[in-house]
């Protein structure tokens, strides 16, 4: 707010300064002028001068109001005869200015409108004054190195004003386009943003949730044959709901534009926590057989995605499938890393649980967004033999960004 302020205030200071400075030259063209010389006396060269210009000093406040007033004022002192013969464009400088900043502020109706206006107005005037003032002036002390002609006159005023109005139009454009470019930007950044977010959730949901229901479902058949299987299902139903409860959190936190000092981060998965993620399938009844090769520690970010695409992968395998066989491979060697994850399908030649397709619906989606962002590739699909495998290619530069 005062920043802004600093600057209405600079730009008013400079408004001022250009108001002085055509005042002083619209003046001394009215008392030592080209052409013939005004009735006037020349004390009025000064009111003149200052009338004239004063709508440069205010065009900010009400520009259309502003610009009205210069043409009128412009208009008048030149019917009047108070102007100086050979240099009545110098009258309606004052409007030209404002016209700029008319055309770099409204519509471009409206500064086409007032465009039109100025110029009718500049060019009757003008024929006025040759046609009536002009004959009964003096004739010129010496020979004038720019005689008098209205079509001069008419000719640079029409340029003026045209030029004015077409540079005020190209930044009023050149503004509306980057204020809609950075719209466009900012909406693209929120959507990103809500499309992570709801990523990250789907991930931690998903998985949490369908380990749960395949504790629960275990649970419920046996609580009565087996309690101490069904307690130990209800154990890791207690862990899992803790663990994704914290993860929740987390997520929710990047919501968060006031942060809560008091409210430890809670940090984010990645490579050390893959054995757990195993851990949790076996205990769904998933053998699962896991390999990383770390030959130099990744990124936070690449860690994360990693951990990510092993979740679902497993997510799905434990949805969808069932008990059977999986193999988890993960080789990371510093500009790359490289996930594959590969199931045995269901055993005793069962089909696959129904749901998206097999392995299909929002899990693939996430995940291939999750390579995209890395510019790497994404394979998914059932194999000639049977099962299932997913493979991702995510390579990164040493900061975490895309190679």
């Amino acid at each position: 707010m005062e920043r802004a302020g600093w600057r209405r205030g600079g730009r008013d200071v400079v408004d001022a300064a250009v108001a002085v400075a055509v005042a002083l030259l619209i003046s001394y063209a009215i008392v030592d002028p080209p052409g013939r010389s005004s009735p006037w006396p020349a004390w009025a060269a000064w009111l003149v001068a200052a009338v004239l210009s004063l709508p440069i000093a205010v065009r900010r406040r009400r520009p259309r109001v502003v610009l009205a007033v210069a043409c009128a004022t412009g208009t008048g002192v030149t019917v009047a005869g108070a102007v100086a013969a050979g240099a009545i464009w110098l009258t309606f400088v004052p409007t030209v200015l404002v016209l700029y900043l008319v055309a770099a502020t409204t519509t471009i109706a409206w500064s086409a409108a007032g465009l039109a206006v100025c110029l009718s107005a500049a060019v009757t005037a003008i024929l006025i004054f040759y046609a009536q003032v002009f004959p009964g002036l003096a004739p010129a002390a010496a020979p004038s190195e720019m005689p008098a002609a209205w079509p001069i006159e008419i000719g640079t005023i029409g340029v003026f004003l045209t030029v004015a109005w077409a540079v005020g139009t190209v930044v009023r454009w050149k503004r509306d386009t980057t204020a809609r470019l950075v719209r466009h930007l900012a909406d693209a950044a929120v959507t990103d943003e809500r499309r992570r977010i709801a990523r990250e959730l789907h991930d931690v949901i998903g998985h949490s949730m369908s380990l749960i229901a395949v504790k629960a479902t275990v649970a419920n058949h046996v609580a009565e044959a087996r309690p101490q299987e069904a307690r130990a299902a209800l154990a890791v139903i207690e862990q899992t709901s803790r663990s994704t409860l914290a993860e929740i959190h987390r997520v929710l936190d990047l919501l968060r534009s006031d942060g809560d000092p008091r409210q430890d981060p809670v940090p984010a998965p990645g490579m050390a926590d893959l054995p757990e993620l195993a851990a949790h399938a076996r205990s769904a009844g998933v053998e699962v057989e896991l390999t990383v090769r770390e030959e130099a520690a990744p990124p936070a970010a690449v860690a994360m995605s990693v951990y990510r695409i092993v979740q679902q992968a497993l997510t799905n395998v434990v949805t969808h499938v069932g008990p059977t066989r999986c193999v988890v491979t993960v080789d990371v060697d510093g500009r790359e890393a490289v996930i594959e994850v590969v199931d045995d399908g269901p055993r005793h030649g069962r089909p696959p649980r129904p749901g998206h397709g097999g392995h299909g619906g929002h899990g693939l989606v996430g995940m291939r967004e999750r390579t995209k962002m890395y510019g790497g590739a994404f394979d998914a699909g059932p194999r000639p033999e049977g099962g299932f495998r997913v493979a991702a290619r995510l390579p990164y530069d040493p900061d975490g960004t895309a190679a």
